[in-house]
């Protein structure tokens, strides 16, 4: 089952993936709430600068959702038929559930009920909802085995996003190229 309205955008690291997602959610006429899923370290000094260069990028009147280990529930929470819902990105949330910075990491079983409950949260939605994942699986095999399970948990986790969405678009060196819709076979 399809959202009604429900964008996907993927890209590399700094490919503009964030900013075109902002660009868009900006042009529609509906409220935005954007829903930023990363948690910083206390003692991550860059990555809190990285996090304050796209506070500083995106209009005031937004709203503002921190979501936590339950982005379901705050997609649930956020969603209207009036809405327009800026998720970024699915990259750090579950990067925040295999290896939260606390070192309290989910299990098997918990994740993967967390992750069935976001594509559910997702499939229900009503308002027009845009999310933000790096593909991250175009390079070469990983060293290390939490690195493979990373990365193939969110490849798992982007293929079933992107099977869900009414339009993917892939972002490469600040251009969107769209995937989806596309008239290849299912």
């Amino acid at each position: 089952m399809n959202s009604r309205d429900l964008t996907f955008v993927l890209g590399g690291a700094r490919s503009g993936k964030s900013a075109y997602a902002e660009r868009l959610a900006a042009s529609n006429a509906r409220p935005v709430t954007y829903i930023a899923t990363a948690r910083i370290a206390a003692d991550d000094d860059e990555f809190a600068q990285r996090v304050e260069q796209h506070r500083a990028r995106r209009p005031e009147h937004w709203q503002l959702i921190e979501a936590d280990a339950d982005l379901a529930g705050a997609l649930r929470g956020a969603d209207g038929d009036d809405r327009c819902i800026l998720i970024d990105c699915l990259t750090l949330w579950l990067a925040g559930l295999i290896c939260p910075p606390d070192g309290a990491a989910l299990s098997g079983d918990a994740c993967a009920a967390r992750l069935n409950a976001f594509e559910a949260a997702l499939a229900e939605a009503r308002g027009k909802v845009i999310v933000v994942s790096n593909e991250i699986g175009l390079g070469v095999v990983p060293l290390g085995a939490q690195t493979r399970h990373y990365v193939d948990e969110l490849g798992r986790l982007n293929q079933r996003i992107a099977a869900l969405s009414t339009q993917v678009t892939l972002m490469v060196a600040g251009l969107p190229m769209i995937v989806k819709p596309s008239s290849a076979p299912k």
